[in-house]
């Protein structure tokens, strides 16, 4: 399964981990993260909740409404629970890409405090080399170096942010407080 169906999937399971949801309300939900795995249609979203339901990973229920078409309620199964923990303990791949991440961090609710701190310190570890190589690779033209600028400035903020979480995840304290 390519990588961007698979954390598309597993959005879906993670929304429906958190509550229940109708496909209106899953489509509305996941347009409001499109800057993170783009824009879902109904045409990408419905035939993915069935292939999950043919899976056993999502259940549907059937709701009557007085004056209204009847409602679908999906909901996560014992099966798709198992399987999005385990996608969520998986280490990422080396070059995790950064929507995987960050797909891992919405979900955190469900993360162990473990699973989350590996991580946090594997994707520190990608950024840190990541950030070694635009220092080495900077160039001659402006907006090169402008370009490659940008991304070390990112990068930077990045893992101070890394390195501010991973405090506050051994000192107990929220993953909100500084420092």
């Amino acid at each position: 399964m390519a990588t961007g169906a698979s954390h598309y999937r597993f959005s879906i399971l993670g929304l429906l981990a958190q509550h229940p949801l109708s496909g209106y309300d899953l489509k509305r939900v996941l347009n409001g993260l499109s800057w993170l795995i783009g824009s879902p249609s109904f045409g990408s979203l419905y035939p993915a909740l069935h292939a999950l339901q043919a899976e056993g990973l999502v259940a549907v229920e059937t709701r009557l409404r007085e004056g209204k078409p009847p409602r679908k309620i999906y909901s996560i199964t014992e099966e798709g629970t198992a399987a999005l923990e385990h996608w969520l303990d998986e280490p990422g791949a080396p070059q995790a890409s950064l929507k995987g991440f960050v797909m891992r961090l919405l979900l955190a609710g469900v993360l162990e405090p473990e699973a989350l701190t590996r991580h946090l310190v594997q994707r520190q570890t990608l950024v840190a080399g990541q950030l070694a190589r635009l220092h080495e690779e900077m160039e001659h033209d402006a907006g090169q170096q402008l370009a490659t600028a940008y991304q070390i400035a990112m990068a930077r903020s990045e893992l101070e942010w890394i390195q501010e979480t991973l405090a506050n995840l051994s000192a107990g304290k929220s993953l909100t407080e500084e420092a």
